[in-house]
């Protein structure tokens, strides 16, 4: 049975979130949530609450413990852009790009 758990419009570029979400499937939960712990990045934060919101999801709705549970899939996908701009030189203006992020985690069970 697989479990999923999604971060919507999550003030982070994925690009920068995929660099976290990319060191996760096929670990356990406890395994990454102590990885995450101990990186630098001030987005492991997020992945790490969507990954204890996962094991939450799958042991309350199906009750699967949290021990035997495993990340299958973490992908992040682009949300709606908030446009700015920036005076510039001579009247003109510059684009500042502020990407957002859906962030979406699934684990699944291992027959442990």
């Amino acid at each position: 049975m697989q479990v999923r758990a999604q971060a919507r419009n999550v003030a982070v570029s994925p690009k920068k979130i995929r660099l976290l979400l990319n060191q996760l499937p096929g670990r356990g939960v406890n395994e990454i949530l102590a990885r995450l712990r101990h990186m630098p990045s001030p987005h492991a934060r997020v992945v790490a609450k969507l990954v204890r919101s996962a094991a939450a999801n799958a042991e309350n709705n199906y009750q699967i413990d949290p021990r035997y549970l495993r990340v299958v899939t973490a992908y992040a996908g682009d949300a709606p852009t908030l446009k700015r701009w920036r005076a510039r030189s001579r009247g003109r203006a510059s684009p500042i790009l502020k990407r957002r992020s859906h962030v979406t985690v699934i684990v699944e069970e291992v027959e442990g």
